[in-house]
């Protein structure tokens, strides 16, 4: 938890400190594991908005290094990775707000710029755009730290789950 900087509460940092327990990646060979086991956020902060100072706007920096099983066939970080990255790390940036929210996906949209290889080390920077009372949406920012170049980008669109159906 110390090694989070950021103003966020004691509470958000305390579950951003075990990426892996939070999204439950404790199953072996259950997709995007082995990712998730190396993901690292080393900031995380609740501030005023640049644009509208009245409203807040949540904060969560990640890092991680690619590895083979982030690669395509072409030794890139493949495009279902960074799409993984995307919805996992922004997810995190709605949490500064409120840590128990479950919350499911409505809408991702990821743009990609740039190759990033094995090795290159992986900083995720992820801000939330809204925060509504069911919706809720946040944009996320893939730069590859070791060359200083943008790898994709993304916005995530997510909801708060519907209520499940009476059985009958």
């Amino acid at each position: 938890m110390s090694a989070i900087s950021g103003n966020a509460s004691d509470e958000v940092k305390t579950v951003l400190s075990d990426i892996p327990k939070f999204f439950g990646a404790r199953v072996p060979n259950r997709f995007g594991d082995s990712i998730v086991q190396r993901m690292k956020v080393t900031h995380a902060s609740l501030e005023p908005k640049a644009d509208e100072p009245r409203k807040k706007e949540g904060k969560v920096v990640c890092e991680v290094e690619v590895r083979e099983d982030m690669l395509n066939g072409g030794g890139n970080v493949h495009g279902g990775c960074s799409a993984f990255l995307v919805d996992l790390c922004s997810t995190l940036a709605l949490i500064v707000f409120e840590p128990g929210v479950s919350t499911v996906s409505q809408s991702l949209n990821i743009v990609y710029h740039s190759p990033a290889t094995l090795g290159d080390t992986l900083r995720i920077v992820n801000t939330t755009l809204t925060v509504g009372a069911r919706a809720m949406s946040a944009r996320t920012e893939i730069w590859n730290k070791t060359h200083h170049r943008l790898v994709a980008s993304g916005v995530h669109i997510k909801m708060q789950p519907s209520a499940p159906a009476a059985k009958l």
